[in-house]
Formats: C-alpha cells, structure tokens, sequence
C-alpha cells in the first residue's frame, strides 16, 4: 500500500478529503491507518477509496427509526459495490413521542452533532438516515453547513393500523378517539386496544405528517432518491433504495457534486409547490427556511404564500383526506404527483441521481385517481400554506387551508385566552370555562423561546363541553407549533412569540380577534393606546433553562419567521482543512 505524498510535509497528491488523513506519509498517516485497521479493515479500503460516512439517527428511543440499523447495511453494500469505504456513525436520536418538552428544541443540536462529525472527521460524502419528524432537517442542515456530497435515506412510513374494521392513521386518528374517548363514545379498554392496534411496525407515521412531508420533500427537492417518500419501512424495496443509494453517493464524491449544488432555489421552490399538492405539514414551513439559511439560498416566509398560492392539494391523505401512506404508494408516488404538477415545477432542477426532476417524472402515472387526484378534481382548490399578517402577527403567521373549515377562514371571534401550555390543559375542559363555537382559543408562551422549543401544542383540543355539543372545529391562534398529523382551523407561529413582547403577549380574554384568509390577515381589535398601555406593563416570563444547551437555545434561537435556526449557525462554514491532533 502507498501513500503518495506531494511535499516534505507528507500532505497526499489525491483529490479525496479523507486523503488528509488516510494518504499522508509518516505519523500523520500511519496513526489514522493503523486504529483503523485495528477494527479489521483491509489496507486496501484506506489506499485512496472515497470514504462515505453513513449518519445514522438508529435509536430504541425513536420507534420511526428502529430499522435504520438494518437499512445501514444496505447502503454499506451499494458503497462497497460502488468501490467506496463506508463507515457508520451515530448522531442524537430525535423520537417525536418520547421527548420533552419538545423535538424542535434539539433539532439544532442534532444539525451541530451532524456538521462537526463530518467536519472532524475524513468523510468525503455523506448518506443520511432519518426518520421521525426532526431527524430529516436537522440532518440535511448538518451536511448543508459542511456542503460535501449528500444523499437522504428516509426509513419510511410504517404499516396503516386496523382496528375494529377501521383504518388508524398515526396522530390524526388519535386526536379523534381522545374526543370521543374524552365524550363517553369508546370505553377505556377500547382506547387501549385501538392504542396497540395503531402503531404496527417500524417506521413513520403513515399519514401525512411531518415525517411522511419531509421524506417526501426530500424526494421533491432531489436530495432523495426516487420513491424515498412514501415506500413503506417494511418493504423491501426500502432496502433496495438504500442500496441504490450508496452506490450513487460514491458517483457524487467522484464527480464533486455537493449537497449545495442540488438545493438550489429552483429545489426549494419545488418544494413549497409539492408541499401544497400533498397536503404537507405545516412544519416543513420552519424547516425549509433554517435548511435555506444554512446554504445561504434566498427564501422567505412570503415565499411560502406566492410560490403555493394557487397549488391545489391532490392527495387525498390525512390529516387532510382519507387515504394512507400505502395507499400512496401503491397509487404511484410523489412522481405521480408531481408529472401532474410539471406546468408549474421548475424542470431544470437536479437531481441526486443525475439529470433534473423532469426527466426523473416524466411519464409517472397514478394508478388511482381516488387517493391521487386530478388536477380538475382536487381535494382542496388552493392547499398552500397561507402566510397571515397583522396586528397579531407583524412578522408573519401561517394556516393550513387542506385542513382547515372553509366556513371558519373569514372569522370574527371573541378570544378565550390561555398563559400557557399548563392552563390550557387545567382550564380547557372546565365546565365554567366561558367559551362558545365562535369563540378563538388563544395560547401564549409557546413559541421558540417562551415553551421553551416551540412545541406542538398549536392545535388546542376542543372543550369537551362544545365536543358534547357536536361542534368539530374552532379557530385556534397560538406561536406554537402543531403535528403534522393534526388538523382544524388553526393559525399557528405567530411571530414575534409572545415571550418576547410580541403583540400576542398583549391579547386578553373578551379581545376581538379577526381572521381573513382572503386577505392574509389576522387582526387584534383593540386600539393602539389600549395596545400601548398593555405593553408597557408587559413582563416578560423567566426563562426556563440558566444553563447547557436550554439556555444556549433560548439565547440565540430566531423566531419562527427565521426558521427557528440559532443565529450564529446561519451560513455555511464548508470543511476547510483543520489542524492535526497529534
């Protein structure tokens, strides 16, 4: 085995980056080779192969990616066909039911987890394993500050859960039995049997939430591999996927594709369009801006109103629809949808596996015009995310339209008003409570700073005596966030946060708040000198965390409009050559 070197100082003549460690002559080489032949690595693996880091969010905390273990081994074989040296390395895990107070709050520390291994270490391309809600962004926003060669490995919807001749859908089906369980309609042992009956496999929630958006998204935007957003976990070609895609990651390291190069403006653009066609989760929302941010793409928050403006939602998933993630599988995929949407994508863009997004659809049919609609019989008209603004929101809040009530969008309400996340859930069932249908529940201090994390608390539970009453939806306003798997009239991320002194902060019970969705507006009713006098009285709540990472976050976390990145993270820092530890 050589190891040639072009100077005195041992440095390799090869390309690689991991040539730095692995190619160099003397101690500076012979240190790094020899601990890795101490694990059983041939001389030949470390004799100028690209190396592929496989980043691996596998964890027994996070049932989404409790496979991800096993898909790890399929993209090992592809990079060893390919002629690369794979090697695996794990970063926090982030599962969605589990973790408090929330997910969104050590997003970030995943995305730095994943940007210093890299950085740190002598990985020439990456492939990332994700999973559950957070894992996708935090991952791609890693390897986007690093901007080496990339490809994203979803591990996939799990299987639909059966209960009772009903068809469960993860999260959206759930806040249904809370209601009827919290009404007397289902017993308790009937709760506990559709609970065991709903989550059947490994893998995602298999409705349209978060995870299923961004695995789809990364599909969309051409940083996953065909099919990578809604082939099921458990099949097997999952595993042939992941495969496919350790062989194209070593093509991209040779060829010096990096991630950047792919997630170019046109990709997050696409993105926005394809997020309305699916009925996507109002968290992709936060996530593409921090992921636009890290590769210094400009995209804003309006972005997200005039790009989705008129997309109208064609798959018939929930939280929005009916159907599941098989059944948008079997009905042919995102290519379906987006051969459906090829007037308004931008064709150009590139994808992973060479060539641009059009090519990758051109010819894609759905195989079922039911679950994958027609462009002439969509199931909401105009499914992009609305961005509101207003007195409420100066900064920007965002709804839903797929799924929320068309007869709530234009809607002037009395606000009920709650402090916190803890009030809302003491008070919210309160027989006394005095609410009514036309009421706007509104919930404070739950944004990035104030929860603190921005957790999904945005889609408040109804008070059960109005559930009692029949009514289904009620217009709900907080700058939290909600799941991807929830629905019904609600504004959510209003920004600033109310912690911060932002116009929320000032609402008080009895306020008129007004929602026009035509207009893109959302208006408190109170007059500016009553506006002023609150907010000199305002106090601001005592931060949550004095030290470690919750006070790092609470210290530099922007506001939603910012995509909830810190401040200093925002650009790019590349994988210039670092000093040797030795």
């Amino acid at each position: 085995m050589s190891h040639a070197s072009d100077d005195s100082t041992g440095k390799p003549a090869t390309a690689f980056r991991s040539s730095e460690w692995f190619a160099r002559a003397g101690k500076y080489g012979f240190i790094p080779r020899s601990w890795m032949k101490s694990q059983g690595f041939v001389p030949e693996m470390l004799d100028g192969r690209p190396v592929i880091g496989i980043c691996n969010t596998w964890s027994e905390l996070t049932n989404c990616n409790r496979h991800l273990r096993d898909l790890a081994e399929h993209v090992k074989r592809g990079v060893l066909m390919a002629g690369g040296f794979p090697l695996e390395f794990p970063v926090t895990s982030l599962g969605e039911p589990l973790m408090r107070p929330t997910t969104m709050m050590f997003r970030n520390l995943v995305a730095m987890d994943v940007e210093e291994t890299i950085r740190a270490n002598p990985i020439d391309g990456v492939v990332l394993l994700a999973g559950c809600d957070k894992t996708t962004p935090a991952l791609l926003m890693g390897a986007a500050s690093c901007d080496i060669p990339t490809i994203l490995v979803s591990g996939g919807p799990m299987l639909n859960g059966r209960f009772k001749g009903r068809t469960l859908g993860s999260g959206t089906d759930m806040f249904k039995l809370d209601e009827e369980y919290r009404t007397g309609r289902i017993s308790k042992a009937e709760l506990d049997a559709a609970e065991a009956a709903m989550s059947r496999s490994a893998g995602s929630c298999m409705t349209m939430g978060t995870a299923s958006t961004m695995a789809s998204l990364a599909e969309a935007m051409g940083i996953g591999l065909p099919m990578n957003g809604s082939t099921p976990a458990v099949d097997s070609r999952r595993a042939v996927l992941s495969e496919q895609a350790g062989i194209r990651i070593v093509e991209l390291v040779k060829q010096g594709i990096t991630i950047s190069q792919i997630l170019t403006r046109e990709a997050f653009e696409n993105g926005v369009k394809v997020n309305g066609a699916i009925g996507g989760s109002t968290n992709a929302v936060v996530h593409l801006l921090a992921l636009a941010g890290r590769l210094g793409v400009p995209f804003n928050l309006e972005d997200w109103d005039r790009l989705g403006r008129d997309i109208p939602t064609l798959v018939d998933l929930k939280p929005s629809g009916r159907f599941l993630m098989e059944e948008f599988f079997n009905a042919g995929g995102l290519p379906a949808v987006m051969e459906r949407l090829r007037d308004r994508l931008k064709l150009d863009a590139p994808v992973v596996e060479g060539g641009t997004i059009g090519e990758r659809i051109a010819g894609a049919e759905s195989w079922d015009d039911e679950v994958i609609r027609p462009l002439d019989n969509p199931l909401t008209p105009k499914g992009g995310m609305m961005v509101l603004k207003g007195n409420l929101a100066p900064d920007g809040a965002i709804i839903k339209p797929s799924a929320a009530s068309p007869r709530l969008m234009q809607h002037r309400g009395r606000a009920v008003v709650f402090e916190t996340a803890e009030d809302f859930r003491a008070r919210i069932d309160d027989p006394d409570l005095d609410v009514d249908a036309d009421s706007v529940l509104v919930l404070k201090n739950a944004g990035p700073r104030g929860y603190p994390g921005m957790p999904e608390v945005g889609s408040m539970a109804l008070p059960r005596k109005l559930l009692e009453q029949g009514v289904t939806d009620m217009v709900r306003v907080s700058d939290a966030r909600m799941s991807g798997t929830a629905f019904g009239t609600v504004v959510l991320h209003v920004a600033p946060e109310s912690a911060i002194g932002g116009p929320l902060a000032l609402v008080r019970t009895g306020d008129i708040i007004v929602l026009d969705t035509a207009a893109r507006k959302l208006e408190l009713e109170v007059d500016e000198a009553e506006l002023a006098r609150r907010r000199a009285a305002f106090v601001p709540p005592q931060p949550a965390f004095e030290r470690g990472y919750g006070k790092l976050f609470i210290d530099h976390v922007q506001q939603a409009d910012k995509g909830v990145d810190f401040d200093f993270l925002v650009g790019a820092s590349g994988t210039p050559p670092s000093k040797v530890s030795f």
